[in-house]
């Protein structure tokens, strides 16, 4: 059951990432068995603006798969994305063959398999030589620390989570590692500008993620220390869920105080509203009630939804225009 929510909240995550940089096919099953690809990615053919993903935006530049674990993977595992990956190729090869279309080695998917920890066994067992002999052999210098490849003829990257530098290029694997590497990832991914194109999407997934850990019974150890590494999404989250919901019922209110009130009522409620923004009304200001109760019921609810972003000389000036 861990393992579910882990790869639901896995899929959510690259997807809302990666539908920036192209397309995602959900739910991709591949025809030699009962397989189904996490996350298959084809990127944008036209041009696209540059995005703030980093090493994510450069594995995604080419068609690939994404095989997330919570777990280091066994050698069984690892096999058994390998054979998707071929029986990917072999469906994007027999569709070519049907357009009379011939594809390059390059434009066949990669696979990459994304693992929080990965030993120095399993390394060598992937790369085909001992750890000590890279980077020369098996981990490519251009794509840094904590990125392994297999034989070329393979087409398969490995990043082992826990060894990537920790920096902005980083941020958005490191979300989905493990311990200290995702509480720190986490703690970054919160303070990150509000403009940020990807944070508000991302942090509401973390929280769920998180919501649906803390509905289980008899948590793992594991799974209390993911609880505690998605707090501060969770907490920021919540915030902001709250604040919508607070939203919400002013408008509500305002709407049905407007629409369903005596007149009396919408005078009172108006009053109300103007004071909270405004403190304690001079002469001009109450002079202003009897004008808003006149306008139409659609200009009046508009009026007092946008009343918050009103400064004083702005809603005085808009009725002396009137």
């Amino acid at each position: 059951m861990t393992r579910q929510i882990h790869d639901q909240f896995a899929k959510e995550y690259l997807e809302e990432l990666l539908a920036s940089l192209g397309t995602i096919k959900k739910s991709k099953k591949v025809k030699s068995e009962v397989q189904e690809i996490d996350v298959w990615f084809e990127p944008a053919t036209a041009s696209r603006t540059e995005l703030p993903l980093g090493l994510l935006a450069k594995m995604a530049a080419t068609c690939c798969l994404f095989e997330p674990f919570r777990n280091p993977p066994s050698e069984v595992e690892i096999r058994s994305c390998i054979s998707k990956l071929y029986a990917v190729h072999g469906e994007v090869l027999r569709k070519a063959k049907r357009t009379s279309k011939t594809l390059t080695e390059a434009e066949l998917p990669v696979l990459w398999i994304l693992t929080p920890t990965f030993s120095a066994r399993m390394i060598e067992e992937v790369v085909g030589i001992p750890p000590s002999f890279l980077p020369e052999e098996g981990m490519k210098e251009e794509w840094g620390k904590g990125v392994y490849f297999s034989p070329n003829l393979f087409k398969t990257g490995i990043v082992a989570i826990h060894q990537l530098p920790v920096n902005e290029e980083t941020l958005w694997l490191r979300v989905l590692g493990k311990g200290g590497t995702q509480k720190r990832a986490v703690e970054e991914l919160v303070q990150l500008p509000e403009d940020n194109p990807f944070q508000e999407n991302l942090l509401e997934i973390l929280a769920n993620w998180r919501k649906n850990l803390e509905l289980r019974d008899n948590l793992s150890t594991e799974e209390q220390e993911d609880i505690m590494n998605l707090s501060p999404a969770y907490l920021k989250q919540r915030e902001e869920w709250k604040q919508e919901g607070i939203q919400e019922g002013i408008q509500e209110g305002i709407q049905e105080g407007i629409q369903l009130g005596s007149l009396e009522e919408r005078y009172s409620l108006i009053t109300s509203l103007l004071e909270g923004r405004f403190g304690s009304l001079d002469a001009e200001l109450s002079g202003l009630v009897e004008q808003i109760v006149q306008l139409p019921i659609s200009e009046r609810t508009g009026l007092l939804l946008s009343l918050a972003n009103l400064s004083r000389s702005e809603l005085l000036e808009r009725f002396r225009e009137n």
